[in-house]
């Protein structure tokens, strides 16, 4: 029975770190995404950084990718930025292996 209970016990616990580790890189990958959004909007230095948390900050408002693509919209659109909603979902999803090699890396 003590070899269930450690069994189990370590399946939770990889899951917790799974659960983390998905965490750090969609945030990872929304940093990477606002930064490409502040450079085509012309921010810069801590301009650009305040506006990468940002972008972190909205994928808090609801489950999915749909509240950060909304940001990026809503911002391109203010700033008369011309990319089409197809263009802006390609790149979060061309940024995502890239957000996942740098969080492993980073825990590795």
């Amino acid at each position: 029975m003590n070899s269930f209970n450690d069994r189990e016990r370590a399946e939770e616990a990889k899951y917790a770190l799974d659960q983390d580790t998905q965490f750090k890189v969609m945030a990872r990958r929304n940093k990477l995404l606002g930064l490409w959004a502040a450079d085509l909007m012309g921010l810069v230095g801590s301009d650009a950084e305040a506006y990468a948390k940002a972008v972190v900050l909205a994928d808090l408002e609801e489950a999915g990718d749909d509240d950060v693509f909304r940001k990026i919209r809503g911002d391109f659109d203010a700033e008369g930025i011309d990319r089409t909603d197809e263009r802006i979902r390609e790149h979060m999803a061309e940024l995502l292996p890239v957000a996942r090699d740098q969080v492993l890396s980073e825990n590795s």
